[in-house]
């Protein structure tokens, strides 16, 4: 039972790190992409490359996803973020079909439909902890930068921000790659803790996953989205027997938090110290108010 409740730990830990990739594209910049599955499977399929061909030690091959990720996502970015409103996203869309499709293909290097195998499981509760904090202080850290400022400038009004002189088209090429980089560090320990990597694992329904994630925690806020990657996440465990109805699940939580609050379930908030602890002293201060009433 102990390596049950671990396991859905570490699920839930490599879906916090590709949601926040996901949340500094969507929530911080406004760009929707369906891509995102495609990058994880692209870190997954080149860290185990790196593991078993090179015989590399687990952080070098999260990295090298990574790197070979960013390079391919800025490669896209070049082409396809000029385009306007659902344009970039049907691109990315085929973009993550066409990824699929290749490595279904690619029996050669990716193992075709059957999947790459021999990984070695290198990836448990405790490299995921520390991937994990390091993930979100990295991204922290970022959105309280320059970058992240310009981030959202670009979400709040493209066109503004291009006129003060803030360089739109790099910033959103960086989002896109750092968003990319994230999905493949993602990947990688996805693989790395199965064993195997499948195309199928890596399909369109995953990229709705994580986008919709974000939406219902809410954009512009990484602490929302890392507690709706908790929440959605062991959901369908909460509930196993009615676990193949999640995405309809997914579907009328978005509908709901669309009508409800628009801007997601934190909405623009973070959670952070104060907010605690000014959580705490309210739940006491109405505590001690009804002990004074009922005396």
């Amino acid at each position: 039972m102990a390596g049950y409740y671990e396991g859905l730990l570490i699920i839930v830990g490599i879906n916090i790190i590709a949601v926040i990739g996901v949340s500094i594209l969507t929530g911080f910049t406004r760009l929707f992409s369906f891509g995102n599955a495609a990058f994880m499977a692209i870190g997954a399929y080149a860290g185990a490359i790196i593991s078993t061909k090179l015989k590399m030690p687990l952080p070098i091959a999260i990295i090298g996803g990574m790197i070979v990720s960013a390079i391919i996502a800025f490669l896209l970015g070049k082409i396809t973020l000029g385009l306007k409103g659902d344009y970039f996203l049907i691109a990315t869309l085929g973009f993550g079909e066409s990824v699929r499709v290749i490595a279904e293909n690619w029996q050669a290097v990716t193992g075709g439909s059957r999947g790459y195998t021999g990984i070695p499981m290198k990836t448990d509760i405790v490299v995921v902890g520390i991937s994990v904090v390091i993930a979100i202080f990295i991204a922290w850290n970022l959105l309280h930068s320059k970058i992240g400022r310009n981030f959202q400038a670009i979400r709040e009004q493209e066109v503004a921000a291009d006129a003060i002189g803030v360089d739109t088209a790099k910033y959103k090429n960086l989002a896109f790659m750092i968003s990319a980089m994230y999905a493949a560090w993602a990947g990688v320990l996805w693989g790395h803790y199965y064993s195997l990597v499948v195309p199928s694992m890596f399909n369109l329904v995953k990229s709705q996953e994580l986008t919709i994630t974000v939406v219902i925690g809410g954009l512009g806020s990484l602490s929302g989205s890392i507690l709706s990657t908790i929440f959605l996440t062991l959901l369908p465990e909460l509930a196993r027997a009615a676990a193949e109805y999640r995405m309809l699940a997914y579907g009328l939580a978005v509908v709901l938090v669309i009508t409800l609050r628009p801007n997601g379930l934190m909405g623009y908030k973070e959670i952070s110290l104060k907010v605690i602890v000014a959580w705490i002293k309210a739940l006491f201060s109405k505590k001690t108010a009804a002990v004074g009433k009922a005396e």
